[in-house]
C-alpha cells in the first residue's frame, strides 16, 4: 500500500489523507523531540510518496541523524514487508510487517499500512506517516543535523508561491496519474485523465524558460514532480491509462526530469525494477495475470538534456551530496546509470 484510497462504484479514485499527523520538531511539541538516532525512516523504493523522503534526507545530509529502512517492492494484504533483509527482519526494529510497528501506536490500526513512516526506535511505535510534512520537517526541524553545504529546499521567501504549486502538482500530477488508474467509471476516468494532462500541459510551459520550478536552484516542489515523472513511463503511461502522450514526448518536462535524474541524489535513488514490480505485481485488479513489461527502453535518461543553457544554481549557496553509502546503492541491474551512481 504505497498509498491508500478508494474507489466507489462509478465514481473518481479518492485518496484516504488521514494521516497519523504527530511531528518530530525541536520544541517536542508532540511529544517527538528531535533527537539523532532515534527514529528511523521506513520506505520502500517503489512507493513515489516514499521516494521523497529517500531524496531529501540524502539531498540534505540526514543519514547519520536518521537511519533508513527499505522493505521490498511488494506487499501482502497485511502490510510492507522487510523482505530484502535476511530472514524478512528489519536488523533494528525486529519486525517482518510494517504494520506491527503501527499497532504499536494504535492498536488494531484501522487506516492503510503506508510508507514512508517514521517509527520510534525505542518504543517501535509509528510517529507518523504524514508524508508531506515529513519532508518539510526534515527541512526545518532537523536543521541542525543537516550536513555541511546542504541546500535550503523550503526558502522562505518562496513559501507562498511554492505552497500554491506543490498543492497543484499533488491534486493534479501527483495524484491524478491515481485517479486515471483507479476510476471507477468511463466518466470519472475521462475527467481525470482531462485534469493531468491540462496540469502537465502548465508544467511543460512553465519549465520552458526556468530550469526549476521555483527558477534558479532546486526545492522541494522539483523533489514532489519528480518522483511521480520518473514512473510516467514505466508504469502511468499504460497501466494507469495515462496514455495521451509519454513524458519523453514532452520536450520541456522531458529534458528536466533528465537533468535531475543525473543529478545527485535525484536518479541514484531510483529503482526502476522495484517501481514496475509493484505496480504490476500488486495492483491485481487492474492488472490480474501480473506480468510485468519488459520495457520501456531507459538509456533515454542518460541523453544530454541541455538545460544548463538556462543557467541556474542547483544548489543555491549548497553543495551537491556526496554519493550513496554503499549499502544504500540501487543495484546496477535497476537503473541506467553506471553504479547506481548519478554523476556529480
Amino acid at each position: 500500500m504505497a498509498s491508500s484510497g478508494y474507489v466507489l462504484p462509478g465514481q473518481e479514485y479518492t485518496r484516504d489523507t488521514s494521516y497519523i499527523e504527530s511531528r518530530i520538531t525541536r520544541d517536542a511539541a508532540d511529544g517527538w523531540p528531535v533527537e539523532p538516532g532515534r527514529y528511523r525512516l521506513v520506505v520502500a523504493r517503489a512507493c513515489p510518496w516514499a521516494n521523497r523522503t529517500i531524496i531529501v534526507r540524502r539531498l540534505l545530509g540526514l543519514e547519520d541523524a536518521i537511519s533508513i529502512a527499505f522493505c521490498g517492492p511488494t506487499h501482502d494484504m497485511r502490510s510492507w514487508t522487510f523482505d530484502l533483509d535476511p530472514d524478512g527482519l528489519d536488523p533494528v526494529l525486529g519486525i517482518h510487517w510494517l504494520a506491527e510497528a503501527y499497532y504499536r501506536r494504535v492498536p488494531g490500526y484501522p487506516k492503510g499500512i503506508t510508507v514512508p513512516a517514521i517509527v520510534d526506535v525505542p518504543s517501535g511505535a509509528v510517529v507518523t506517516n504524514d508524508f508531506a510534512q515529513i519532508t518539510l520537517d526534515m527541512s526545518s526541524e532537523w536543521v541542525d543535523h543537516h550536513r555541511e553545504g546542504a541546500p535550503d529546499l523550503y526558502p522562505e521567501p518562496l513559501r507562498e508561491e511554492m505552497d500554491e504549486v506543490m498543492r497543484r502538482i499533488y491534486t493534479e500530477v501527483n495524484n491524478g496519474v491515481y485517479r486515471c488508474g483507479f476510476a471507477g467509471s468511463q466518466e470519472a476516468y475521462d475527467a481525470a485523465y482531462d485534469r493531468l494532462f491540462a496540469a502537465l500541459d502548465w508544467l511543460e510551459e512553465r519549465l520552458t524558460d526556468r530550469r526549476y520550478l521555483m527558477g534558479e536552484t532546486i526545492t522541494e516542489a522539483d523533489v514532489r514532480l519528480f518522483t511521480t515523472l520518473v514512473r510516467f513511463d514505466p508504469v502511468y503511461h499504460g497501466h494507469f491509462k495515462c496514455s495521451r502522450n509519454r513524458l519523453t514526448e514532452m520536450p520541456a518536462l522531458w529534458a528536466y526530469a533528465r537533468d535531475l535524474f543525473t543529478t545527485p541524489g535525484f536518479g541514484d535513488t531510483v529503482d526502476f525494477l522495484q517501481i514496475k514490480s509493484h505496480y504490476y505485481e500488486v495492483h491485481t485488479d487492474i492488472n490480474p495475470n501480473g506480468i510485468v513489461p519488459k520495457g520501456p527502453d531507459l538509456s533515454g535518461w542518460l541523453e544530454p538534456h541541455g538545460r544548463e543553457e538556462l543557467g541556474g544554481r542547483p544548489w543555491g549557496d549548497g553543495t551537491p551530496p556526496p554519493p550513496p553509502r554503499p549499502e544504500e546503492r540501487v543495484p546496477q541491474e535497476a537503473t541506467p546509470l553506471p553504479g547506481g551512481i548519478a554523476p556529480a
